[in-house]
């Protein structure tokens, strides 16, 4: 940004002052730095990464629990309205942690510690777009999909935000609403609170784990700036986080198996998933061997492969539910 400072004559008198002498230019306050780019900083509140996530595994429990052909409006209704409460949802954790977000190197150019936006429209915005989306659930979708929605908003920002600063545990307690969209895709098409809806919200909870225990790794020097008790920053040796991730990533296989064994998914998938887990936990155990950055970024890119990979399996390999 740039602050533009107009020295012009003051307006009261036709731009002139009168003081009987010769009229001298008066100047004006200066103007507060000029903000562009409102749209811009309004949507890196919503974390569209995050929130694109999210849009996807819904949208693979919903194509899972669809029976026959898919109903695309009731989709379309249940992927915009979880997009907004997944947005909103962002947007309140970035306005809980600006104190915390401006002592942090990754994330000192958010809209808020960056001052692209204020406190108070944020939270309007925050506020106007996940009441759109739950109020869209309960209209077009159903109560239940919109109430698990909710919780996902409502143990994220309430819960796992301010835990963060208190104790590692919040990494378990933060995969929880991370798991939740799922189910919710599941339940918007139909399904139930059943053990095949509960088997993917496992998958998703599991899956999580390595994938920020990575994460913090990488960035633990910033997470201990920002005050935050992650697991890395509790245990500077990454042993244990190290072994979480093991831990983890040995429990996603027979998790990541269940579909197949639910009759929801056939042959190829439960190979696939097999060797798909197989692999994924190797880079968790060298990663908790070696305990190097490199390596760190290795267990966290494997994640960002291994969970479109599998449920892609999971929707090509779909079996009549």
């Amino acid at each position: 940004m740039t602050t533009l400072e107009a020295r012009v004559p003051d307006a009261g008198s036709g731009g002139a002052v009168h003081s009987g002498a010769a009229a001298e230019p008066r100047a004006r306050p200066p103007r507060p730095p000029a903000r562009t780019g409102l749209p811009r900083a309004f949507l890196e509140l919503t974390k569209p990464g995050i929130t694109r996530m999210v849009v996807v595994t819904t949208a693979a429990g919903f194509y899972m629990a669809a029976r026959g052909s898919i109903d695309w409006l009731l989709l379309l209704h249940t992927l915009v309205a979880t997009a907004l409460v997944a947005s909103g949802c962002n947007a309140f954790n970035q306005i809980l942690e600006r104190d915390a977000d401006a002592r942090m190197r990754r994330t000192a150019r958010r809209p808020l510690p960056s001052g692209r936006l204020g406190t108070t429209e944020a939270y309007a915005f925050s506020v106007f777009i996940s009441a759109v989306g739950l109020v869209q659930l309960v209209l077009f979708v159903n109560v239940l999909t919109a109430i698990l929605v909710a919780a996902s908003l409502a143990s994220y920002v309430w819960i796992y935000t301010p835990m963060k600063k208190a104790t590692w545990v919040a990494t378990w307690v933060g995969a929880v609403p991370g798991a939740l969209p799922i189910l919710a895709g599941w339940t918007a098409a139909g399904g139930g609170l059943d053990a095949v809806g509960w088997a993917l919200f496992a998958i998703l909870f599991l899956w999580q784990m390595p994938h920020f225990f990575a994460l913090a790794w990488i960035y633990r020097d910033d997470y201990s700036r920002g005050g935050f008790r992650m697991l890395t920053v509790v245990d500077p040796s990454g042993r244990r986080s190290g072994r979480q991730a093991v831990l983890f990533a040995l429990l996603l296989i027979p998790a990541s198996l269940l579909p197949s064994l639910l009759g929801v998914a056939g042959q190829l998938y439960l190979g696939a998933a097999l060797i798909l887990g197989v692999a994924f936990t190797g880079l968790a155990v060298r990663h908790a061997m070696r305990r190097t950055d490199r390596d760190a970024w290795g267990l966290f890119i494997g994640s960002i492969a291994y969970l479109p990979l599998l449920l892609l399996l999971l929707a090509i390999d779909k079996l009549p539910y």
